[in-house]
């Protein structure tokens, strides 16, 4: 599914506390989901292998201590993060507010942190899972991101921070960059 299908297939509303809401989106291959609670030990058992903690520049954390990065994600005006869920795995038909924990693959983040330019925002994604890499996943959901931070908050511009070392993100990243290069225009003065 293109990112216009799927930012069409988008759905969720504000929740009337200042939250994000339970904002989602269905994708050809991958589902976006809300971070709930539901889905922090898994990301936290993720979070513990060496590679992953290398690829995505992080640091191990308690249990604790992940589920108050999770509030805190949550809670943050300037940050969104999706659980990406595999359709192939969810087992049954998705269902929306349940947490399909057993179809977790990785999770797909922004943030709105330059103060000097709101329509930036920098991207990550992570594919944890092994059995779900190399499938297209991580391209699908990419764009699947990137047009709900379009059509939600107004972005027009994304950088990726990615470390020599990661070459499955570079590769990724660079294969965006070349099939969106023809509708760019570059003017002189």
């Amino acid at each position: 599914m293109e990112a216009a299908a799927a930012a069409a297939a988008m759905g969720g509303e504000e929740d009337g506390r200042g939250r994000k809401g339970s904002w989602y989106a269905v994708g050809e291959r991958a589902v976006l989901v809300p971070y709930l609670r539901e889905h922090v030990p898994r990301y936290h058992e993720w979070m513990q292998d060496p590679a992953l903690l290398e690829a995505t520049a992080s640091e191990p954390l308690s249990l604790a201590q992940e589920f108050e990065v999770h509030r805190s994600w949550t809670l943050d005006p300037l940050k969104h993060t999706f659980i990406v869920l595999d359709k192939e795995l969810i087992e049954g038909e998705f269902v929306v507010g349940n947490p399909h924990t057993e179809a977790m693959i990785g999770d797909v983040n922004i943030y709105m942190n330059d103060p000097d330019d709101l329509e930036l925002a920098e991207i990550e994604i992570m594919i944890a899972e092994q059995k779900s890499r190399g499938k297209g996943l991580g391209q699908e959901v990419t764009l699947m991101m990137m047009s709900f931070a379009v059509e939600k908050y107004g972005i027009h511009t994304f950088r990726a921070k990615i470390s020599d070392s990661n070459t499955a993100s570079l590769k990724l990243f660079r294969k965006l960059a070349s099939r969106m290069l023809p509708i760019v225009q570059f003017l002189r003065r």
